[in-house]
């Protein structure tokens, strides 16, 4: 069974309305060449602008009752096609940068906000999320368990292996952010010790510190004739709509053959990664404080 993921690898406008018709044109290109899921790039609503004075920070964000997140629902049902749109979230005492999946009848199955902000650069004026979730999304010929992190949510291992644990089949991962040899081997481990996908959508070169490359890593690391490169699709610099096709029998038959994922975990042996007074290691002793 053949699962479509269109990476809408494309440059935003100048504002929320201009995004909206730019996101919608891109999502009706994406229906016509067989997509079953349409995932933006991080923060679409406002092109991932995130201005630092907190007057100015709340007039980009929106309500998740939003007439643009609406726009994107009822497109979704038109569609018939799932749309996984980004956006700068109204919240209180910060906002917060998130995502809302609708399935193809336009009901939201799943809304998750970043837990891992980048508090050390421009998104220490956001919240963070408070946890990791899982959703059936429907897509007519059958049905995948997907999940969400986004851009920095990636270099932390719990992220994907918390959504694993919740049964994630394919984890689909806005970004904002220059794609490099280690970001992208960040996300090619996540998806082979979960036995997951992981499909991450950027922004293209010529948006601010982005440069495409938009990638879909199935999680079968090799089959009965060998190993094989699990990054079955990576999209150029370019701006563009981009259709990745997941095998989810392919990636089944592995998880239920495979040694991963959780089958071989020793959770009692983890107390450590739960611990907060454990804050760092140093010289290969952790230092608690």
């Amino acid at each position: 069974m053949i699962f479509k993921i269109a990476f809408l690898q494309i440059l935003p406008g100048k504002s929320l309305d201009e995004n909206f018709l730019i996101g919608k044109k891109a999502c009706i290109e994406a229906k016509e060449r067989g997509a079953d899921i349409a995932l933006f790039p991080e923060m679409w609503s406002d092109g991932y602008d995130l201005p630092q004075d907190y007057n100015e920070l709340n007039h980009f964000a929106i309500e998740k009752e939003s007439a643009f997140l609406n726009g994107f629902r009822d497109l979704a049902s038109e569609l018939k096609m799932a749309v996984g749109i980004t956006f700068l979230e109204a919240h209180r005492p910060k906002q917060l940068n998130s995502v809302i999946f609708f399935d193809r009848m336009g009901r939201e199955i799943l809304h998750y906000s970043k837990v891992h902000t980048c508090a050390f650069d421009l998104e220490k004026v956001l919240d963070g999320g408070d946890d990791f979730y899982t959703a059936d999304l429907d897509f007519g010929r059958g049905t995948v368990k997907i999940g969400s992190m986004i851009c920095f949510d990636r270099e932390f291992p719990e992220s994907a292996r918390i959504l694993m644990l919740k049964g994630a089949e394919l984890i689909l991962a806005p970004n904002a952010c220059p794609m490099e040899i280690n970001r992208l081997s960040a996300l090619r481990s996540r998806a082979y010790e979960n036995m997951v996908a992981v499909a991450t959508c950027n922004y293209p070169e010529g948006h601010p510190d982005c440069n495409g490359r938009s990638t879909l890593f199935d999680g079968v690391p090799w089959q009965a004739d060998g190993v094989r490169d699990m990054c079955v699709f990576e999209a150029p610099k370019e701006p563009g709509v981009y259709i990745a096709e997941l095998d989810l029998d392919q990636l089944r038959m592995h998880r239920s053959s495979d040694i991963m994922g959780d089958k071989y975990r020793r959770p009692d042996r983890y107390s450590v990664l739960s611990d907060n007074s454990v804050c760092g290691v140093i010289g290969g002793e952790f230092v608690h404080w």
